[in-house]
């Protein structure tokens, strides 16, 4: 069995994008040289993630507006007790559990083995600092 893993980093000028990573991770299967197997992608910081979804920017204007809803961002630590650490970010990290810390696609002749539509995605929730995915590629 094969293994082969790669790191991308990302520092978005926003605190909050959406950024298409298929190119980078169909890039990592073609030199893993694995023609069977799994892909891991995960996003290894906890205000970051990665998800798979349309790349359609009114869906992801749409979960921008959503997660806002659900953890709006507020710096002050009366909303969050999170706050009261001297970091500003909760918001950041409830809305990383939402969309999720990783996905797994199969690897089906040599390429990632989507349904349709299907593309991945970092999503970014505190930016404006480097931070690291980890693709991880197994099989034969």
């Amino acid at each position: 069995m094969k293994s082969y893993t790669e790191y991308l980093t990302f520092n978005t000028a926003n605190r909050v994008e959406f950024i298409n990573i298929t190119p980078q991770v169909e890039e990592a299967v073609r030199k893993s040289g694995v023609r069977e197997g799994l892909c891991l992608v995960n996003a290894m910081h906890i205000t970051a993630s990665v998800f798979i979804n349309d790349d359609e920017e009114g869906l992801h204007e749409d979960y921008r507006r959503w997660l806002e809803e659900l953890a709006p961002f507020d710096p002050s630590p009366e909303r969050y007790l999170h706050n009261r650490t001297g970091e500003d970010n909760a918001d950041a990290h409830m809305k990383r559990q939402i969309m999720g810390r990783e996905v797994v696609v199969a690897i089906t002749n040599g390429k990632l083995d989507f349904g349709p539509w299907e593309q991945i995605f970092y999503g970014e929730f505190d930016g404006r600092r480097p931070k690291r995915v980890l693709i991880k590629i197994i099989g034969e």
